[in-house]
């Protein structure tokens, strides 16, 4: 971790202050573990903090210590925009393009606010008075921790280390992705010293599931197929079968990742539909060196980690497919 950086930081928290604390749209387990760990840090040293998040997120999520605190700007959008106005710093968190964030991006960008990415995605983009950008790191929530830990261990409490514990597990596939080194499991044994409960955690984000999702996953795994040649498997949920399930934000999350337990298979990928912003939703997961992010950034205006990406199609489910399918031939030396 950069010293002079961890300096500058400390110096813009010397003094008390009004603080906005942002993750990206649709937020996930890092993303919010991350911004909680930093809001339970800086309230300890009695700092007015408040998180923004752009939108709603899944419900798995919303047992995080601190999560009823966050405001959500696609709900309460006055109150953000007054609290964004009215603060002198404002940290952003698990991105580092402004794009990600929605309807807040111009207001971000206007804001006069000292602004400080911590971020572990490649090619950040220039916006932010202070960058702590470390792709190679698993998780944003491990570059969190390693910045507390050098601010003031001292004030990692439980419910700081439970955020933290929370991010690393999702962001890791619980600590199974190659991102995964000593070094995470070092911090996680300390988060667990400092009070986080990793079976409970676990519990909470995997094992809670609705019967609603269940029926949703029976659905997509139906929905697999193989593609010719190519180690690669694809699966599909249409909008009349969410619909179907009762589909809420969060219920296909994982569902990717059963392609990959296919012996032989590199790279899986899910297209779900959605009618009313009509887009398919992307994601990608890959093994070994099979460039995930460039393959969505390069045909599905989307981005991430080299084994975990994300994008977006604007055509119909079934033009989708058929240019994925096109796609991957153009890809075919990368396997």
């Amino acid at each position: 971790m950069n010293k002079s950086k961890i300096q500058k930081l400390d110096n813009f928290l010397s003094s008390h202050k009004k603080i906005t604390i942002i993750p990206h749209k649709n937020p996930d387990g890092d993303a919010l573990g991350s911004c909680l760990a930093l809001m339970h840090f800086l309230k300890q040293k009695s700092h007015d903090t408040s998180i923004i998040s752009p939108n709603n997120y899944p419900n798995f999520l919303k047992w995080l210590p601190g999560e009823k605190s966050i405001i959500k700007f696609s709900e309460e959008e006055k109150l953000a925009k007054t609290i964004i106005k009215e603060s002198s710093l404002i940290f952003v968190l698990d991105f580092n393009d402004l794009n990600r964030i929605g309807d807040l991006n111009k207001i971000i960008q206007n804001s006069k606010s000292k602004k400080i990415m911590i971020d572990h995605h490649e090619n950040p983009k220039k916006f932010a008075d202070l960058e702590f950008s470390y792709p190679k790191i698993s998780s944003t929530c491990e570059i969190v921790y390693n910045i507390l830990y050098n601010l003031n261990p001292s004030f990692i409490n439980e419910e700081t280390a439970t955020c933290l514990y929370t991010g690393i597990m999702t962001d890791t596939g619980s600590f199974k992705y190659p991102s995964t080194t000593f070094k995470t499991h070092e911090i996680i044994s300390k988060l667990i010293k400092h009070g986080a409960n990793g079976s409970k955690i676990h519990e909470k984000i995997y094992d809670e599931f609705s019967l609603n999702k269940l029926n949703l996953l029976s659905i997509c795994l139906n929905n697999i197929r193989k593609v010719e040649k190519l180690p690669v498997i694809y699966m599909t949920l249409n909008q009349k079968e969410l619909d179907k399930c009762y589909f809420k934000k969060g219920d296909s999350e994982g569902f990717v990742n059963y392609g990959l337990s296919v012996k032989g298979i590199k790279l899986s990928i899910i297209l779900i539909e959605n009618t009313d912003e009509k887009i398919i939703k992307m994601s990608f997961r890959s093994k070994g060196n099979f460039p995930a992010n460039l393959f969505a950034e390069k045909f599905f205006n989307g981005g991430g980690h080299i084994n975990a990406a994300g994008g977006l199609s604007r055509k119909s489910l079934k033009k989708t497919i058929s240019k994925l399918l096109i796609a991957l031939q153009d890809f075919n030396d990368e396997f």
